[in-house]
């Protein structure tokens, strides 16, 4: 039978210009030698706290921004400012429930990167969305905390695919949890071989150190790139 409409995998180019939109950024960037790290995790899994210790850690030796995303809030912007005094913007999604790369390049703008050596982009809380959204950042990294349960990556494999590093947040209640610290690791590495895992406690510091020593290696390979 004829169909006499046409139809349309509005999904497929979404992505498809929006991967196109994320290379441009990410050549943009480059030019102006900002590193731009996307944070993604679900709500409550430490991503501001461990943020925060990051920063402390990093500031002395990167010029480091902050954009916050959020749907409509200004809580962690504000928390970010005064415990970290980082230059720091807040983004509102007007719902959405993730950023792209026209968004992320808005928030560049406002944060205006001139003397911003790591840009660092607290995506929206969610393990779907913001992994399906090329965002046009240098690296990708995501936090699980030990109270979400170590079979994350088999329900949800995208997000630890397209991760460059995984901070496994919260270690500091493992006793508590029925947590297997040895499968989590099992079961990232199966959706992603070379992914980069660092337990940590963002309250205590414990592990930080290790996972701010990674981030600033992947941080001056970048800038040093012509």
């Amino acid at each position: 039978m004829e169909k006499n409409y046409k139809i349309i995998e509005v999904k497929q180019s979404v992505f498809a210009d929006n991967d196109a939109d994320a290379n441009r950024l990410r050549d943009e960037l480059r030019q102006k030698k900002t590193f731009l790290l996307n944070l993604m995790s679900s709500p409550g899994s430490g991503k501001t706290t461990t943020l925060v210790q990051t920063i402390k850690r990093i500031s002395d030796e990167f010029r480091v921004g902050v954009m916050e995303a959020d749907i409509d809030s200004d809580v962690d912007a504000g928390t970010i400012f005064e415990k970290t005094a980082a230059k720091t913007v807040q983004i509102h999604t007007g719902g959405m429930c993730h950023l792209d790369a026209d968004m992320t390049r808005q928030g560049i703008k406002e944060l205006d990167v001139s003397d911003v050596d790591i840009a660092i982009l607290e995506n929206v809380g969610n393990l779907v969305c913001p992994a399906e959204f090329d965002t046009g950042a240098s690296k990708n990294v995501m936090i699980l905390s030990v109270p979400e349960g170590h079979d994350k990556p088999l329900k949800y494999p995208l997000i630890f695919t397209v991760c460059d590093a995984l901070i496994i947040n919260k270690i500091d209640v493992l006793a508590y949890f029925d947590f297997d610290m040895d499968k989590v690791k099992e079961y990232a590495l199966m959706r992603n071989p070379d992914l980069k895992i660092f337990p940590i406690c963002a309250k205590t510091g414990e592990g930080v150190d290790e996972w701010c020593d990674w981030l600033k290696e992947q941080a001056k390979e970048w800038l040093a790139e012509k």
